[in-house]
């Protein structure tokens, strides 16, 4: 069973680094989607338990879009990106460039454009944990799903097999201009990849 027990000092400001240069990396990719500079401001790290994870994003009942991924390869784990929907409307608007309130409802290129999201950015992260763990890990097609966040939240229970009660939330604030879009990352890690991301952090003192 993981839990907050788990995440020492050392092994949190160790993800703060990671999750960093994984978000920033991200925006650069974006920038270079859009074709101008995309920024990030604050990007936070914390443990949360899993059963919180709705009150980060307007509660059980609410509307949201989840990018879901999983890591392969050496590692595993699971990335979860989730957005209240008008958030994630308002992200599609940045992507896409267009004006903001342009996008509506969520076809076949908007949900490309947010699975981009989840790609880049779980992307950049586990190149950034395979750096310094010495691991090979790669990440899996993005799936979008829009549904109530209490929806969303019974399937990375389901998925994690009851492992974990403790997730990493990672939040940054993508900014174009004027326009900024705040972001909520999950990170699931199963316990034998939280020990090898330890060991990482223990090679690198």
């Amino acid at each position: 069973m993981l839990d907050s027990t788990h995440f020492d000092e050392d092994l949190l400001k160790t993800l703060h680094a990671v999750a960093g240069a994984g978000i920033h990396n991200a925006a650069r990719g974006f920038s270079s989607l859009l074709g101008h500079q995309i920024q990030v401001l604050n990007p936070v790290v914390r443990v949360v338990p899993i059963l919180e994870i709705p009150r980060y994003v307007g509660g059980p009942e609410s509307e949201a879009i989840g990018i879901y991924l999983r890591a392969e390869g050496d590692i595993a784990g699971q990335i979860m990106l989730i957005i209240p929907f008008h958030k994630g409307l308002e992200l599609v608007d940045l992507l896409m460039d267009v004006p903001a309130g342009t996008t509506t409802q969520l076809g076949s290129l908007e949900r490309s454009a947010l699975g981009e999201v989840g790609n880049l950015t779980g992307t950049f992260f586990l190149n950034a944990v395979a750096n310094l763990t010495g691991t090979s890990v790669r990440p899996t097609p993005p799936a979008v799903i829009v549904d109530m966040v209490g929806a969303i939240l019974d399937v990375i229970i389901a998925t994690t097999g009851g492992v974990t009660e403790s997730v990493i939330l990672m939040q940054a604030e993508f900014i174009d201009g004027e326009r900024s879009v705040e972001t909520n990352f999950w990170v699931i890690p199963d316990p034998t990849t939280l020990k090898t991301f330890r060991n990482g952090v223990s090679a690198e003192s």
